[in-house]
Order: C-alpha cells, then structure tokens, then sequence
C-alpha cells in the first residue's frame, strides 16, 4: 500500500535466524528516540482539546459495545492517522477508539469535524 512502511528486524542465532515484524512504528521510534512524525499524523505530541457528541441518529442499539461520535480537535491538529489518533486518545482520555472500520470528516467554516467509532464504556473511563 502506499504510504505505509514495514520495518523487519533479524536476530541472529547459532543455526538460524528469527524474523521479527516492527508492527508499532510509533512505539519504535520512541524507544529510539525518534521525534514523532507531526506532518504524517497532523497531531502534535500534547494533550488534544476535544470536543465530541454521540451520534445517537446512527446508533440504534444501545447494547452495542461501540457507538459513533462527531469530534472537533480545538487544539488546532488534524487527524490524518487513525491509528496514531486512536493510540494518542487512548494514553490522554482511556478512549478505545476502532481503528479496524472506517472514519469519516465534514470540513466547514467553523473547522472540521470527525466521525470515529469508539468503545462505549471507554468513553466514561
């Protein structure tokens, strides 16, 4: 796909060698000190202002696990990696965001705003 990395790693042994997969890029560079890509995810490494509401017109099953909501980042960044977003709001607000469904964004005069799905008891957390 484009725009995406894989990074490998090789452990070398006596008789053979192990092949591991990097799978958490982010988790990576910080253990190495690698500043935090901000052009790649439009999020800077702070506490996000947020604001959100439940999209209850689309949820009609209250026993689901997860429910929509529409957020506007007040702080000025901009979601451009789910993943990167869901990890950050998961450190800052315990937020379960999925990350495997689709999202959504209505950009307007007043900013723009974002459709996520997230763990609904993740979000009383």
């Amino acid at each position: 796909m484009a725009g995406t990395s894989r990074l490998f790693a090789v452990w070398p042994g006596q008789w053979s060698s192990d092949l591991f997969v990097i799978d958490d890029l982010d988790e990576y560079a910080k253990a190495h000190g690698i500043k935090h890509d901000q052009g790649r995810t439009g999020l800077s490494e702070h506490v996000h202002d947020v604001e959100w509401a439940e999209e209850t017109a689309y949820d009609t099953n209250p026993r689901s696990p997860y429910v929509s909501i529409r957020l506007k980042l007040t702080c000025g960044c901009e979601i451009r990696s789910l993943v990167a977003f869901a990890k950050q709001m998961r450190e800052q607000r315990g937020w379960d965001v999925a990350t495997s469904v689709g999202w959504s964004t209505v950009s307007g005069p007043e900013g723009t705003d974002y459709s996520v799905r997230v763990r609904r008891k993740s979000l009383s957390a």
